[in-house]
């Protein structure tokens, strides 16, 4: 293999970081820019010893790399993409590099939804990692059990997330077209992505063409409950198989119990008893995230004792319920929760782990979806499974019109008729300096963004150190 200099617009997005390792490890000499790095991605690539230039500048494209990778963040104006057409650079988008380069003679298993498909892909590539099978994978995000986002194995499989969002800024059609899958999973289909999707419809074009993309001999798992998959799947040309609550399902779970320390349940497999599952993982949604990837697992021939022992050894994935800080008997969790629906499963998840404790809420409205007002009714009633809610200002609110934009005082005032407490404070520092004070032992306060957040997952537990240090004196 001849080594290339390949350069990375954007690098610090899960995805992009995730490539840029593979790259890495592949021999190739990788570097990249980004606007700002923060964790994990920026320690990611720190530890691989990838540098990252940063602010953007035509400088970072010298001396000149013989591949640019594009992120779908970079769009035309940005000064490293015109400095690469202007001087005629070969560019590529992620996902097609990560096909050229990667996906040919693989059997592709990409896992695809609105919701879960982070954890559901962490999960099926610990179960095959576990079977002994030596899979690659590539995750939008860094799953504990591998502390990293992807892995090059010498197993035949390569387990993929796949991501509905545009590709780049010359191809706008979703990533997941370009994986070709052999076998697929699809978790979940809801409106998302406000600002390339224009209605539910065309988010259910997207995944009806995702569909279409694995072959007769190919395998379908999908979640039986919603009618939107249901019409999704409806014309698949391979075997569909289907898991959930459902009656019907082919993978039908029951007998869900969710305690404190463990989520247990059942599975059965067309119609007879197949499994008793333990998780640490908290929530419904987990729940079906763990039988969707058993499912699939199952078809490729992994014992169920291998599913279970997994299952059960599996933690968690960066972002997605992680504990932070547990500061005086305050614990600090992060999750990336990006939509109404997802933050919903994350608070309910916390109440049945933390059951009796004070559980509050704090979101960052970052994500393209959460920064318009699409989904306020939505978002209110999410954010009333908290006993306390803390909206901070619409991130860049600027960058959308104001007829489209989150009105956070809509949101506020929804959240107060119901009696449920709930400010707003501009910044993470306005609102760790307003809540520390407030915390006492025992609560649970989530912390929603899918991104740095102003730093607020440093901050806070330092404040409450700090705080208990003067109520302390030595």
């Amino acid at each position: 293999m001849n080594q290339k200099h390949i350069y990375l617009i954007g690098i610090c997005g899960t995805a992009m970081a995730s490539l840029a390792g593979m790259l890495k490890h592949r021999g190739h000499h990788v570097t990249g820019s980004d606007v700002t790095a923060y964790p994990p991605m920026s320690d990611f690539l720190a530890s691989l010893d990838i540098p990252v230039a940063q602010p953007f500048s035509e400088k970072n494209l010298e001396p000149r790399p013989d591949l640019v990778i594009v992120g779908n963040a970079i769009s035309r104006g940005n000064v490293e993409l015109e400095s690469v057409l202007d001087q005629r650079l070969a560019y590529q988008s992620m996902a097609q590099a990560l096909h050229d380069e990667f996906l040919v003679d693989r059997e592709r298993l990409v896992v695809a939804g609105t919701h879960g498909k982070t954890t559901t892909s962490s999960l099926l590539a610990w179960l095959f990692t576990e079977a002994l099978r030596a899979p690659s994978f590539l995750i939008g995000g860094i799953p504990e059990n591998f502390g990293s986002s992807f892995a090059l194995g010498d197993g035949r499989e390569f387990i993929i997330e796949g991501d509905e969002y545009d590709t780049a800024f010359f191809d706008k059609g979703p990533k997941f077209l370009h994986y070709f899958p052999d076998a697929a999973i699809l978790t979940s289909v809801e409106f998302d992505h406000a600002d390339i999707y224009k209605s539910l419809d065309e988010v259910k074009t997207a995944f009806k063409r995702f569909v279409n993309l694995v072959p007769r001999r190919g395998l379908l798992i999908a979640w039986d409950g919603h009618p939107d998959v249901d019409e999704c799947v409806s014309h698949a040309f391979c075997r569909v198989e289907r898991y959930g609550f459902g009656e019907g399902s082919a993978w039908r779970i029951s007998d869900a119990d969710y305690s404190d320390s463990l989520t247990r349940w059942k599975v059965w497999r067309e119609g007879a008893p197949w499994a008793k599952f333990e998780s640490q993982l908290a929530g419904e949604y987990n729940v079906l995230n763990s039988t969707g990837a058993a499912a699939m697992a199952a078809n490729y021939g992994i014992p169920v004792e291998v599913i279970g022992k997994a299952l059960r050894s599996f933690r968690s994935v960066k972002r997605r319920l992680e504990v932070k800080a547990e500061v005086h008997g305050v614990t600090i969790i992060d999750d990336f929760a990006h939509h109404p629906t997802a933050i919903a499963g994350a608070l309910n998840a916390l109440r049945a782990r933390y059951r009796g404790r004070r559980l509050w809420a704090v979101l960052e409205p970052r994500s393209n979806t959460l920064r318009r007002k699409v989904f306020e009714d939505e978002l209110a009633q999410s954010l009333a499974n908290a006993d306390q809610v803390v909206l901070a200002g619409v991130f860049k609110s600027d960058a959308i019109p104001e007829s489209e934009r989150l009105d956070e005082q809509n949101i506020i005032a929804k959240l107060n008729a119901q009696g449920k407490p709930a400010r707003l404070l501009a910044s993470a520092d306005l609102i760790v300096d307003a809540i520390a004070a407030e915390l006492r032992n025992g609560d649970v306060v989530a912390i929603f963004s899918n991104g740095g957040f102003g730093g607020i997952y440093e901050k806070l537990p330092a404040k409450l150190k700090s705080l208990h240090e003067v109520a302390t004196p030595a």
